[in-house]
């Protein structure tokens, strides 16, 4: 089962995660939300990340911890 996330707008949002190439050719996993459960979803928030949400617009980021 995918990682939910409902903002304040009352919205759920699942979690993916996708393997990108950079320009320099070192290879990256990023993580994005989308509004439907796809095949590449992630079970939970990768540790050393945070979900936030744009208090104006409600939209989720996965930010990493400091």
């Amino acid at each position: 089962m995918a990682y939910k996330h409902t903002n304040s707008k009352g919205v759920t949002y699942f979690l993916n995660s996708k393997a990108v190439i950079l320009r320099g050719g070192k290879e990256q996993t990023i993580y994005y939300f989308s509004k439907d459960e796809r095949p590449e979803a992630v079970k939970e928030v990768p540790a050393g990340f945070s979900v936030n949400e744009n208090p104006r617009n409600g939209f989720l980021t996965v930010k990493r911890d400091r």
